[in-house]
């Protein structure tokens, strides 16, 4: 899946050192694949990854300090086996950790060459702001913001894009699609090895309400009345928006990743359509967050 997405134009593989499982399990398989069969397309490939989360025992491996931040980074390296890589993220804001530090040990790593720019994820508007401020001060380039975001799930929308429009900072987003929901699998009922079937995860059943579900009907129907679907309407509603970027889509299957790439030929939502959007999105009576 890795080399169709290379061969097809995607350059950018998103990682993190906690994701697996076990932790760090999906760093090394990428660096397998590198060096097997991408080794002499590396300045080509634009790889991230992130710490910030809980990854392994004791009081250094999780959160936002100089320890865990240049430890974490070293184990990537060494599981990715690369002498740097492309963007390294703070994963999310450690309140017990001084901003000051974290950024401090980021500005580091870029500057030892271990990485080529910072990115921020999970920041709240003001902090992102007052995080660049310090930044520019170091004069370290921080490239980029990776918030989570999706039909489902606008939080961004209350005053992060517009510190990235204010800022010109890029913007990956993260569970474009939901974490399946906009994939049209939870139209009817709940599939037996999705997602929401399983007793562990981030979409567990019970969040898949009736109202969600008929939201999830009336956008599949707008989805087909385009001809394609729902999952290739939702990765253009995310990228309607110039402030976005980049659509981290998270596929298991081969035809799922065909699929995604097939939104590029369709053409735009107009603005007709991203009307009907919204009045179809008002008919949730909790906002999925």
């Amino acid at each position: 899946m890795v080399l169709y997405a290379f061969e097809s134009g995607i350059t950018h593989f998103d990682l993190a050192n906690n994701y697996g499982p076990p932790p760090g399990e999906a760093e090394r398989r990428f660096g397998k694949i590198l060096q097997s069969d991408l080794h002499s397309h590396r300045d080509e490939i634009l790889i991230s990854t992130k710490a910030g989360y809980a990854c392994w025992e004791g009081p250094y491996g999780d959160g936002g300090s100089r320890k865990y931040l240049t430890s974490s980074l070293h184990r990537s390296l060494k599981h990715l086996g690369v002498d740097y890589v492309d963007i390294y993220y703070h994963h999310r804001p450690d309140p017990n950790t001084p901003l000051e530090e974290t950024l401090l040990a980021l500005s580091d790593l870029v500057k030892q060459g271990k990485a080529l720019y910072i990115g921020l994820s999970n920041y709240p508007p003001q902090l992102t702001l007052k995080a660049l401020t310090f930044l520019k001060n170091l004069q370290t380039p921080c490239l980029i913001h990776q918030p989570s975001y999706n039909m489902l799930d606008r939080h961004i929308e209350e005053g992060l894009t517009d510190v990235l429009r204010q800022t010109e900072l890029a913007c990956a987003v993260y569970v474009p699609l939901a974490q399946g929901l906009l994939t049209g699998a939870y139209l009817q009922d709940i599939p037996l090895q999705s997602r929401a079937a399983k007793p562990h995860g981030f979409l567990q059943a019970d969040r898949i309400t009736p109202e969600l579900r008929i939201v999830l009907n009336q956008l599949n129907q707008l989805a087909l009345n385009r001809g394609q679907s729902l999952s290739q309407m939702a990765l253009q509603w995310v990228l309607r928006d110039p402030v976005v970027t980049t659509a981290l889509v998270g596929t298991s299957k081969l035809k799922q990743l065909k699929e995604n790439l097939e939104c590029l030929n369709f053409s735009p939502l107009d603005s007709q359509e991203l009307i009907q959007i919204d009045q179809i999105l008002k008919g949730l009576v909790v906002p999925f967050k």
